[in-house]
């Protein structure tokens, strides 16, 4: 059983490979969260993963705290492994995972990371159309590699670009994200709206409602996956000045 949280495709497409290559269903954290539902069940051989995108050098919140929610139920200790997709580097992220599932009894046995095109349009512009196939070529040729070392089953088998200054950027940076980076009060939109209600569908928060026609965000903060930014199919959804003129990004298979 493959866990994943996503909010423009790629940990999606990831965790959809996998599935594919190593049999498994996959659960989206985000829905399942929304509906309470924290009791799986899982078959004898059956593997556990999470796959999850890194915000700010971690996993998203909602994935540390769907595992610390997780009732698990498996006859025996189930070979488990992660996989974080990300723009450049993870920082320690898979130790925080790792963590997490430690309280749960659960020991991690392997993590990846696997290159993606970055959608934080908060800060960087978007990479152009050839960039990002060429980026996504790559990360399916590291999807190959890593569902051979799932299927394997490699133990204490860690493949992860943790990048430089890792400790550093996820006890220190992510914290502060969490802080003052993830508030929803500068989501705002512009005439360009038409009303469609797909930023409410894709908000992985549940954060978004529509009023007489346009969006609201009813949180004061949020996962800020920017599903609503990068999905608005008028790209009428902006923080603030900061994501204007950057471009949007969905992964293909969600386009």
């Amino acid at each position: 059983m493959i866990f994943y949280f996503s909010g423009t495709g790629n940990s999606y497409a990831t965790a959809q490979f996998l599935s594919d290559k190593l049999g498994e269903p996959i659960v989206d954290i985000a829905q399942a969260t929304q509906r309470n539902e924290t009791e799986y069940f899982l078959g004898e051989n059956e593997k556990l993963g999470f796959v999850f995108p890194i915000y700010a050098w971690a996993p998203p919140k909602a994935v540390v705290d769907f595992v610390k929610r997780l009732n698990l139920h498996s006859e025996e200790q189930p070979y488990t492994f992660g996989v974080c997709t990300c723009g450049g580097s993870a920082g320690n992220a898979m130790d925080v995972l790792e963590d997490a599932l430690k309280k749960k009894g659960i020991a991690l046995d392997s993590g990846f990371s696997v290159v993606m095109p970055d959608n934080y349009i908060v800060m960087f512009k978007v990479k152009p159309l050839a960039k990002q196939e060429e980026i996504l070529e790559e990360a399916n040729e590291t999807m190959e590699r890593i569902a051979w070392a799932i299927e394997q089953e490699k133990r204490d088998f860690f493949r992860v670009k943790r990048g430089k200054g890792a400790a550093f950027l996820t006890t220190v940076i992510y914290p502060l994200f969490l802080r003052g980076g993830t508030k929803t009060k500068p989501f705002h939109v512009t005439s360009d709206c038409i009303s469609c209600g797909l930023c409410e569908k894709v908000c992985t928060d549940g954060c978004i409602q529509m009023y007489k026609g346009v969006p609201r965000w009813m949180k004061e903060k949020c996962n800020m996956c920017l599903a609503c930014a990068n999905r608005c199919p008028k790209e009428a959804i902006q923080y603030g000045k900061r994501t204007k003129e950057k471009g949007r990004y969905i992964h293909p298979c969600w386009k």
